[in-house]
């Protein structure tokens, strides 16, 4: 099976004081095209820090990370802004949506910035929103919107550039249960229908149970 995601002995440690730290000690992970995936545990685990080295946010990783057939560790720093223009999208916990800027401006603001044409764009954003429940309020502010709101504008912008994996770090863990079910649902289908692939952070089982496939995070490496 072609891979999106192929990740080989990845480790990484910090420092406190006199100590070392091993948070990843040797994570081996494939996730294929259009597959959704669970990265359970509890906080504290890693869960974040395996994102962000997938992610290509934070340096300081040892091991290999091949993104659609590229050394994505070997990369510089303007290769690895390529990659996560072209190739990736990013759900957080909290939507870190542009203030001043309105939900359709939000959506397509990525898709600009990868050289998407404007009018194009534009059509996207409004498709994605409009997909999302949320025709009706795209011209507004987040700081108009609810928090259930702001999160599926923050859906719409991560999948609004078709990405090849799509990296969800606690979506839907600032909401409430009833809220969090409508924003996940909203986004498996989305990701589902574009045939995106998606590694969902998260210590819900629950939420876990609606993907494709679940791996568990533990002392540092996944069981």
């Amino acid at each position: 099976m072609n891979k999106i995601v192929a990740i080989r002995g990845l480790k990484r440690s910090f420092t406190q004081g006199e100590a070392q730290i091993e948070v990843l000690r040797g994570v081996d992970l494939d996730i294929g095209p259009g597959e959704t995936v669970a990265l359970l545990g509890p906080s504290g685990a890693g869960k974040s820090t395996l994102l962000q080295a997938i992610g290509l946010l934070e340096g300081g990783f040892t091991g290999s990370i091949m993104i659609d057939g590229e050394e994505a560790a070997r990369l510089d720093d303007d290769g690895r802004t390529r990659v996560r223009r072209d190739k990736l999208g990013f759900v957080y916990q909290f939507h870190h949506l542009l203030p001043d800027f309105s939900a359709i401006e939000n959506v397509e603001l990525p898709q600009l910035v990868r050289g998407i044409a404007p009018a194009e764009a534009l059509a996207q954003a409004r498709d994605m929103l409009e997909q999302l429940g949320l025709g009706h309020r795209l011209d507004h502010r987040p700081a108009q919107l609810s928090g259930g709101e702001q999160q599926r504008v923050a859906v719409a912008r991560a999948l609004a550039t078709k990405p090849l994996l799509v990296l969800a770090d606690e979506p839907t863990g600032n909401l409430d249960e009833a809220t969090a079910d409508i924003v996940l649902g909203a986004f498996l289908r989305l990701v589902r229908g574009q045939g995106s692939a998606a590694l969902v952070a998260t210590h819900n089982e629950r939420i876990a149970a609606q993907m494709d496939r679940v791996v568990r995070l533990h002392d540092g490496v996944l069981g």
